[in-house]
Order: structure tokens, then C-alpha cells, then sequence
């Protein structure tokens, strides 16, 4: 009991440091995840210490739940797969849901197949794949869990600036999922003005293809239209990624307020990653994630996650290969 909860301690208490550091890293979930786990553990032990009995039924459960998870996971992400395919299209981006739940059951068998074949360098392979796959699911644990705590961190209360980041635009028409952004923004906007503050809104977004106009002039228009005084709107119009909204929103802020500080409003699905982005291009402001669509946010969630493992690529491949080497050097 002590064991499980001193090292559950030990994680909690470098999750709040981190934390209070900087609240935009991935090390934090990393850090939260341990801290579950090792609190889980000391629970364990804790029952075992009041009804033995009690406590071997709570580890058959947490056994058999695993598996059962898998299982309603694998058939949920293919059922959403379907739904996003039906809605949104077969582009490639649309199928990480249904290709991460395909890819639950073919992995499964796969491996019973190897299994079966008593094959040494199968067996390597085998045990190569599930090595990169668990890894990645425990990030892929950490990042959402982060995420679920993250929405729910408040911010600064007296942002200077509220940065709406573009999404893509219909012609010259804002799609629902970019209309949540600026309805969010407007809402924040709205909550401080009522307290006698007056934070500048900037909309932020060039043109891209398909798009008749820049992002950044369809979002101002957009806000004018719901009553946002036109003088309380900045836009930075030649951005086209994230990096780029908050490079140049930035330039733009600190030319007016060089101590700045900011709101970033983006969807929910998008908030944490967009953090771990104002961090690197060194933009002083917090997160603050708009609803999204229910169907729409496994797939881009998944897609979130892809992209913040290709941002951090150098250590995640360190860390493959010496797994794929721990795997493979039982054939030398």
C-alpha cells in the first residue's frame, strides 16, 4: 500500500512542478498517467490490507475489463469511421478512426497467428509490433488525459487579446466548425467587456485553396455581422498553419501591447496541441476549446495525436528503435 501510493506521490508531485511550470508539455500527461496508475495500485493493496477477497475480484475485473475496452474501442472507432465517411467524405483524413479500429482486430489476430507458428523471428516481429503499439497507446493515454484536464484549467482572467484560429472556409462562407470558434470567442469577449474590460479580438487565417477570400477577413465579417464592434476586431490574414496563426497574431499583439497577454480559442479537439504550439513559437496565452460536432472528434482527435508525435518525431524514434532492438537482438 505504501509502495503503490509513496510512488503515486512521487509522479503527483512532479505533475503539479511541471504543471506550474508551464502547462503546455506533454510530460505532464505523462506524469498524470503514472500518477493514476500507481494511485490505482496503492487502492489495490489498500483493499487486500482490509478484505483479501475483495481485492483478487477487483484485479479479475480490471483483467477482464481491458480486453472488453479493446473490444468496444476497436467497434466504436470502425462505427465512427463509417459515420465520418458517410459525412464528411473519403478523404484520407477522414479514415484514422475506421483505420485505428481495423487496425485493433488485425493486430489481435496477427498475433494469435504468429503465436501458432513457434517461428523465432516471427515471434520478433510480434513482439516488436505490440512493443510500438503499447507505447503508443500509453501516450496516446497521457495525451487524453492531459486533454480532459487541460479543458477544464482556468485561465487568465484578463486577456488583452482573444485569437480566433482559422479552419477553412466554404468560398467565401464560415462552416459550422469554424462558427463554433468565433461563437466561443465572441461569448469570452461578451464575459469581459461585461466586467469593464476590452480585449481585442484577432482573427486569424490566410487564403487557401478553394477559399475566395482570406480566413481572417470571413471570421471579422463574420463577428461584425453578430454585433462585435468592427474597431474591437484585428485580423492577421496570411497565415497558413497553426504556427503561422500564432507567429504572426503575435507580432501583431506585442506591437500593441509588447507584455501582452492572450486567449487562444480554437475547437475542443484542437486545444491541446494548439498549446504545445503557442509554447513553441513562444506566444504568452492559454487554450480555450469551442464544442465540436460528437461524430467529428474521435477521427480528429486521432489526428491531433499523429501530428503531436511527428512534432516530438526525434524522441519518439529514439524510443521505437530501442524497442524494435530490445525485440530482434534475442536473434542474434
Amino acid at each position: 500500500m505504501i509502495f503503490g501510493f509513496g510512488i503515486a506521490g512521487f509522479w503527483f508531485a512532479l505533475f503539479v512542478i511541471s504543471f506550474l511550470r508551464d502547462r503546455r508539455v506533454l510530460r505532464n500527461g505523462v506524469y498524470l498517467v503514472l500518477t493514476l496508475f500507481f494511485a490505482g495500485i496503492g487502492t489495490i493493496f489498500a483493499l487486500e490490507s482490509v478484505n483479501e477477497t475483495a481485492a483478487r475480484w477487483l484485479v479479475v475485473v480490471v483483467l477482464v475489463l481491458i480486453p472488453v475496452t479493446v473490444f468496444v474501442l476497436a467497434v466504436a472507432l470502425i462505427a465512427n469511421g463509417v459515420v465520418m465517411l458517410r459525412r464528411e467524405g473519403r478523404r484520407p483524413a477522414n479514415l484514422l478512426s475506421l483505420a485505428a479500429g481495423v487496425g485493433i482486430f488485425g493486430f489481435v489476430v496477427v498475433s494469435a497467428l504468429l503465436l501458432k507458428t513457434g517461428s523465432p523471428f516471427l515471434g520478433a516481429v510480434r513482439d516488436a509490433i505490440g512493443g510500438v503499439l503499447g507505447y503508443v497507446s500509453f501516450l496516446f493515454v497521457c495525451f487524453l488525459a492531459y486533454a480532459f484536464v487541460y479543458a477544464r484549467i482556468r485561465f487568465f482572467r484578463r486577456p488583452d487579446f482573444i485569437v480566433v484560429l482559422g479552419s477553412g472556409l466554404r468560398g467565401r462562407r464560415v462552416p459550422p466548425l469554424l462558427a463554433s470558434r468565433l461563437d466561443k470567442a465572441q461569448e469570452v469577449s461578451q464575459q469581459e467587456r461585461a466586467k469593464g474590460r476590452a480585449p481585442l479580438l484577432v482573427t486569424s487565417g490566410g487564403q487557401g485553396p478553394g477559399e475566395d477570400v482570406p480566413e481572417a477577413d470571413a471570421m471579422a465579417d463574420y463577428l461584425i455581422d453578430r454585433g462585435v464592434p468592427a474597431e474591437a476586431v484585428l485580423r492577421e490574414d496570411r497565415s497558413t498553419s497553426t504556427f503561422e496563426n500564432l507567429t504572426f497574431s503575435d507580432t501583431i499583439m506585442a506591437a500593441r501591447k509588447p507584455a501582452y497577454r492572450c486567449l487562444i480559442v480554437t475547437n475542443n479537439f484542437h486545444a491541446l496541441r494548439a498549446a504545445f504550439t503557442a509554447r513553441k513559437a513562444k506566444v504568452n496565452g492559454q487554450v480555450l476549446g469551442s464544442p465540436t460536432a460528437r461524430y467529428f472528434w474521435p477521427n480528429a482527435t486521432i489526428r491531433e495525436f499523429i501530428a503531436v508525435l511527428v512534432d516530438h518525431k526525434l524522441a519518439n524514434g529514439i524510443i521505437i528503435g530501442l524497442i524494435l532492438l530490445s525485440a530482434f537482438a534475442r536473434l542474434i
